[in-house]
């Protein structure tokens, strides 16, 4: 086993951290999500990566002891009440019928508990808020689009544009709601790894693409699907109504 993958009860072995935000545009496209919908992006979590971009697998007493006596999930609500306001509404849980509470406990579970932070789970979050409330790390910023912005754009101009502008290449993942249609669903900043929290060293992002984006110079992404017709992307009129 490579030494990046060990885990151990002296803490993950880890290489970095993903910073993982969502476009709520894209994703309310592919499932039911409660109203209003953000127009801004929110938090998906901030997640210890091994170097091979392989995420830490969550937190088990019996096969992934990877911190000694981490904070229980059900332990966290009363520890974030602090910041419970603002994490309602950077860190909400998008999907009709589920709560925030238990998003933010399966964001603990399956990556806090084997982060730096086990058992300081306001700080996890409260750095995560941080982050991700930064102009440093504002997705509009670094990819350099308008939250308006309702034009396709190649993949690859996107990834440098980041790399431009950010200082670092990301990963962006898609949707794809209707065939042909690619919506930009994430973008994720890679963070190293070192003694001291927050996470501040930004760095490439191993793999640049994911779920339904796979070519960076062949895919073209909207943050905002209009009923336009692009020549090399046959988009019809009738695929997609614009929001």
């Amino acid at each position: 086993m490579l030494a990046s993958q060990v885990v151990s009860v002296n803490g993950s072995k880890f290489a970095f951290y993903k910073l993982s935000l969502i476009w709520p545009n894209s994703v309310c496209k592919i499932t039911t999500c409660k109203a209003p919908i953000p127009t801004y992006f929110t938090i998906h979590g901030l997640w210890p990566t091994f170097g091979n971009d392989i995420p830490v697998p969550p937190y088990d007493p019996a096969s992934n002891k990877c911190n000694p006596n981490p904070t229980s999930p059900d332990d966290i609500v009363g520890k974030l009440a602090p910041i419970k306001d603002k994490l309602d509404k950077k860190w909400p849980n998008l999907w009709v019928r589920k709560i925030n509470v238990d998003f933010w406990k399966i964001q603990w579970q399956h990556h806090g508990m084997c982060s730096d932070y086990p058992r300081d789970p306001l700080d996890y979050f409260k750095d995560t808020l941080n982050l991700a409330q930064s102009n440093r790390f504002d997705p509009f910023k670094a990819l350099g689009v308008q939250p308006s912005d309702q034009t396709p754009h190649q993949l690859n101009t996107l990834l440098e544009n980041v790399h431009k502008n950010f200082g670092a290449y990301p990963q962006i993942t898609c949707s794809m709601p209707q065939k042909g249609i690619l919506l930009l669903k994430e973008i994720r900043f890679c963070l190293k790894r070192t003694k001291k929290t927050p996470p501040s060293v930004v760095q490439n992002c191993p793999t640049r693409v994911g779920d339904r984006c796979t070519n960076p110079r062949t895919d073209y992404v909207w943050l905002r699907a209009t009923p336009s017709i692009f020549g090399p992307h046959n988009v019809t009129s009738d695929l997609l109504a614009s929001t």
